[in-house]
């Protein structure tokens, strides 16, 4: 199921980060593993931000994980030093104990897509290490996200 709003847009949770010196291999580009680093904060940004889900809680005090069980990386374009990539992460589908999101880094254009990332993430119990199902405050958040804007 695609999460989108009612105009047929994606929803979408945006960040710009800019490309420093240790992101980058010899070769002066984004080193490929770094793009999975950069997933990985911009999902404890969207659970915090987005979802208003304490995503250190959910560990520390629910001990609930999120690890990702499946990834799907297409590199296509290089990404330097110095430049600011602006990353939109979405929701593709919500399942019983899992999410499927992607990751879409661009550069300043927004038609100069330099990284499409899908993962598949899987809430799990860090007591047992088996597949839980969201909770429901999460699985709420999630197919609320983004609020209604109240000003509209």
């Amino acid at each position: 199921m695609d999460e989108t709003l009612a105009d047929g847009a994606p929803r979408e949770f945006v960040r710009e980060k800019k490309v420093y010196f240790h992101h980058c291999d010899p070769a002066g580009v984004v080193f490929f593993a770094q793009y999975l680093v950069f997933v990985n904060e911009m999902v404890q940004e969207w659970f915090e931000v987005g979802l208003a889900v304490d995503y250190a809680g959910l560990l520390r005090e629910r001990r609930i994980g999120m690890p990702t069980a499946r990834l799907e990386c297409d590199f296509l374009a290089p990404s330097r030093m110095g430049d600011t990539l602006r990353l939109a992460l979405s929701v593709d589908r919500t399942g019983t104990s899992s999410c499927r999101l992607r990751l879409v880094g661009t550069g300043p254009d927004p038609s100069d897509v330099r990284v499409r990332i899908t993962a598949l993430l899987v809430c799990t119990s860090l007591d047992s290490h088996r597949s839980v199902p969201l909770p429901d405050d999460v699985r709420t958040a999630m197919r609320d996200w983004p609020a209604p804007d109240p000003n509209r």
